[in-house]
């Protein structure tokens, strides 16, 4: 048998949360770490209180745990270039360097390296000055608008205009309130693509491209796509409108020039690299790129996959992933998320959790924790997204139908989640 792998995850959420029950199912995994971790991950791994993007701290981490790997899952240390600071310290790392990783970090460079390879996208303009930007959405005239700041915004940095004046407020509350702060600096105005969005997450180093099933997101935060965007209010896999041959298409259109173009840059991409899709009339198209799993996706994308995850990851670090045959099962996978009350705005934390065993897990499913915090053996709300509840299935309506039920068991003060997870997938029936 290999030697076992300690592995440092770095991160906090719903995504290191899912990672890391992936990793704990490995014979090839010895001791677990997490940084800064939650309540939830507490009992599946040791966690450390260094912050995401100490870089310094994390470095020294590694090094008094005697880590073999350290996964970097979150999009701003990824960004603020951590890989690169561990691995000139000597750590082998699951991640993007700083340069690939801007692929996600700037959407000005993500929809220029579309443009130069032509790779499928929205048509677009960038913009410095707020001003210009709406004086173009208005000599345009086509709504709805997208205004997209061009740094990393927690996921909210899309806005999308129904009229010239909900464009002119969006422009005002990037780059004049700087809402997001530097992010905001330059936007991306950009065509509305109509179809179902899809998300296809994909291992890769730079030689081989290997996509994992595919999901969908739903970014609302209420019921029938209401309200403003999110992180994330839910997710299922597989997604019903991404088939076999559409995945082809993607395949050579979208993923392996993806892939090539960031290697003719010299930004060659070792990780995980996600692509948001849209599944419009002329084909798929890029919606965007992140450099890392998505949040809430990995939740169903991960419990899926039948291959060893620490494999692959080192299979990755080491350029091999060409040598590996990565297998997915055949089953739905559903996940929902419970938010704390105000989400995505301002929200209370401290909130105590109820219907949880002492795991932090309930009966009928798997607790993925996202925003919590353990205190004398009880478990509190500590973030926007508190939990999310995943459920496997033969189908979707099963894994739904799981899902749905173990999120009865869980309450807060204030909890609210989307009841229509996974609808439109039969809103043909």
């Amino acid at each position: 048998m290999d030697i076992l792998l300690d592995i440092l995850v770095v991160g906090s959420g719903g995504r290191e949360h899912t990672i890391i029950r992936k990793l704990k199912e490995s014979p090839r995994v010895g001791k677990l770490y997490c940084a800064p971790g939650n309540g939830g991950i507490s009992a599946d791994a040791e966690c450390c209180k260094v912050d995401a993007m100490d870089k310094e701290g994390m470095l020294a981490l590694a090094r008094e745990k005697k880590v073999d790997l350290v996964f970097v899952a979150p999009d701003d240390p990824l960004g603020a270039g951590m890989v690169d600071y561990l691995e000139a310290g000597g750590f082998t790392c699951f991640g993007p360097n700083q340069k690939a990783a801007e692929i996600e970090s700037s959407k000005v460079f993500s929809k220029n390296l579309m443009k130069k390879y032509g790779i499928p996208t929205a048509s677009y303009e960038v913009f410095t000055s707020p001003s210009e930007a709406l004086a173009y959405i208005k000599k345009q005239d086509k709504y709805p608008a997208v205004i997209k700041a061009d740094g990393l915004a927690v996921g909210k940095g899309v806005f999308v205009a129904q009229n010239e004046q909900e464009a002119a407020e969006a422009l005002h509350s990037l780059m004049e309130e700087k809402k997001f702060g530097s992010s905001g600096d330059r936007v991306v105005v950009e065509e509305f693509l109509t179809g179902p969005e899809v998300t296809v997450l994909a291992f890769t180093d730079g030689h081989a491209m290997c996509p994992m099933v595919s999901s969908m997101d739903h970014k609302r935060a209420y019921d029938n796509d209401m309200g403003p965007n999110t992180g994330g209010m839910g997710t299922i896999s597989p997604s019903p409108f991404y088939t076999d041959e559409i995945a082809k298409v993607c395949m050579d259109t979208i993923f392996l020039p993806t892939m090539n173009a960031m290697n003719a840059e010299g930004r060659r991409f070792k990780g995980c690299l996600y692509f948001g899709l849209m599944l419009t009339p002329d084909g798929p198209k890029v919606i965007e790129y992140n450099s890392r799993f998505g949040d809430p996706e990995t939740q169903v994308v991960l419990p899926r996959l039948e291959t060893d995850l620490a494999d692959i990851i080192k299979a990755v670090a080491d350029e091999k992933l060409s040598e590996l045959d990565i297998k997915w099962s055949e089953d739905a996978c559903a996940c929902v998320i419970i938010a704390s009350g105000g989400y995505p705005g301002s929200y209370e934390k401290g909130k105590l959790i109820t219907g949880l065993d002492g795991n932090g897990q309930l009966e009928g499913a798997t607790v993925i924790h996202a925003g919590t915090k353990l205190e004398n053996g009880k478990y509190y709300t500590s973030g926007g997204r508190v939990l999310g509840i995943t459920a496997k299935g033969v189908d979707l309506r099963e894994a739904l139908d799981k899902a749905y039920k173990a999120v009865e068991k869980v309450s807060f003060e204030g909890a609210f989640y989307r009841k229509d997870i996974g609808r439109a997938c039969f809103s043909s029936e």
